[in-house]
């Protein structure tokens, strides 16, 4: 008995050193990062700027969020932004014709989330279909079915009248610009969203058989665990933080259209690898996710602020995520 608690403790520790050598590397870099756009924009550092990149980058990281379980699990899910947008176009109609509560349009932007996860970890456990093709298909299916739902305009539409279209709840939109102590609320749910992921991760059987799917699913299978639960769920997770981040973003921009968020599938993807998780799964976590998500923030924001061409802004975005991950694969190989 104490010979195996002491293997558990040691093995406990050496995945704890794991991840802090990974989340080291993206924290050095969000840290330079920053002290470069600090040194070059007066204005970098202000208050409401802080403010602004937190509140900016809160719907990527909530994404990321969704997208680090699954690609833990060796999964990817290219439709969570178009599930977002699904899931926010059918809580704003639900709120503007329908007359539901802003609590009410957030549980069921969460359950129309779910709901598209659900689906994706069915057609994929089901069918056999790779994961990167099923999420391709249903990431069409659900931007379809969004405009199909919204007749292709923004909702509530404002050429309308009033009384056949509606509003937001006021509720609602208090989260889009509301601060506490100079945090935009965006962003403290975010961050409190990553420490119930990290928990989840950290603490839960299912935590545990992500990771050993991930990390290798036929061992995963003799040890006991459920490899096409364990997919599905991870699924049915990364759809409830699309369909909490959907309704957010709608919060944030005070309407909701089936083609918000395009891109962002991307992001989300880019903030996870830039974190240090292991594109092949099993190995990773939620904090090297947060601090991705910063540094695609902090660029984005300190490259405005120098007034760079968007189109150049691409460029670069593109341009690191390939030197993240070339570097990680060097240092695996070196192994």
């Amino acid at each position: 008995m104490r010979a195996k608690q002491a293997t558990g403790r040691s093995s406990w520790r050496r995945r704890l050193a794991q991840s802090l050598t990974q989340f080291l590397g993206p924290v050095l870099g969000l840290i330079l990062l920053a002290a470069l756009f600090a040194s070059l924009s007066p204005f970098f550092l202000t208050e409401s700027n802080l403010a602004n990149i937190l509140r900016q980058t809160a719907f990527t990281m909530i994404l990321a969020l969704g997208q680090t379980v699954v690609i833990l699990s060796a999964g990817i899910d290219l439709s969570i932004a178009a599930n977002a947008a699904l899931a926010a176009c059918v809580a704003a109609l639900a709120m503007t014709s329908w007359g539901l509560e802003w609590w009410q349009g957030w549980l069921l932007a969460m359950g129309v989330g779910i709901l598209g996860g659900l689906l994706n970890g069915l057609i994929i456990v089901g069918f056999r279909v790779p994961d990167f093709i099923a999420t391709l298909g249903t990431m069409l299916i659900f931007r379809g079915v969004a405009l199909l739902i919204t007749g292709g305009l923004p909702v509530p539409s404002h050429l309308g009248a009033r009384e056949l279209t509606g509003y937001l709840p006021d509720q609602m939109l208090w989260f889009g610009y509301a601060t506490i102590l100079g945090f935009p609320i965006l962003g403290l749910i975010a961050l409190f969203l990553a420490v119930f992921t990290a928990l989840i991760l950290r603490y839960t059987a299912f935590g545990r058989s992500v990771y050993a799917v991930g990390g290798n699913p036929d061992a995963a299978r003799l040890s006991g665990v459920s490899v096409a639960r364990t997919k599905i769920l991870t699924y049915a997770f990364a759809g409830l933080m699309a369909g909490i981040a959907g309704y957010l973003l709608t919060a944030r921009l005070n309407s909701a259209n089936a083609l918000m968020a395009e891109g962002e599938e991307l992001r989300s993807i880019a903030a996870v690898v830039i974190g240090g998780t292991n594109l092949f799964g099993g190995q990773g976590g939620v904090l090297g996710t947060v601090v991705g998500a910063l540094i695609i923030g902090v660029l984005g924001n300190g490259l405005n602020l120098l007034n760079v061409n968007p189109f150049w802004q691409r460029i670069i975005t593109g341009l690191l995520l390939i030197l993240v991950v070339a570097l990680d694969q060097l240092r695996r190989s070196r192994r």
